[in-house]
């Protein structure tokens, strides 16, 4: 069993640092750094805008991070705020033309890169894959809250 839990997390572990650089070694190309990628790529997906807070919950990040890449994102002319009801807490965040093209090519390069991790798995294997991964996140995800469960044969 200790031997499954270092190979996962160390495989986890791997991923997600080869994953970092891959959105450094995209993100420079426009001046950026690894952490916008996600903010580009979710507000692409959302043509009508979010909110700063469902940006949080979508892209699984804090606030105080999310703030920081809308600061710098908007510094750049990659974003903007458009008010709603007159009221900039709830406004919502837009892509500009120029953040548009850039999220279009950071979307295009990500499902290449989907695309290349995923070669020689066939569709099936790619369904059974993910529907693991996510389970796998969730019982992770209610351990961290709720404590690892006692063995249930004591």
């Amino acid at each position: 069993m200790v031997e499954r839990y270092e190979m996962f997390s160390v495989a986890i572990a791997a991923i997600y640092k080869y994953i970092q650089k891959i959105e450094r070694d995209e993100m420079v190309k426009f001046g950026l750094k690894g952490p916008h990628a996600q903010c580009l790529t979710t507000l692409f997906r959302f043509k009508d805008g979010l909110t700063s807070t469902q940006l949080c919950e979508l892209c699984d990040k804090d606030k105080a991070a999310i703030s920081r890449a809308v600061s710098e994102l908007e510094s750049k002319g990659l974003i903007y705020r458009e008010k709603v009801n007159n009221n900039i807490y709830k406004a919502l965040l837009k892509l500009t033309a120029d953040g548009f093209d850039a999220a279009a090519h950071i979307s295009d390069s990500a499902r290449r890169a989907v695309e290349g991790a995923g070669k020689g798995m066939s569709e099936s294997d790619r369904d059974v894959f993910y529907k693991t991964l996510n389970l796998l996140a969730h019982n992770i995800e209610s351990m961290s809250t709720k404590g690892i469960p006692e063995n249930e044969s004591n």
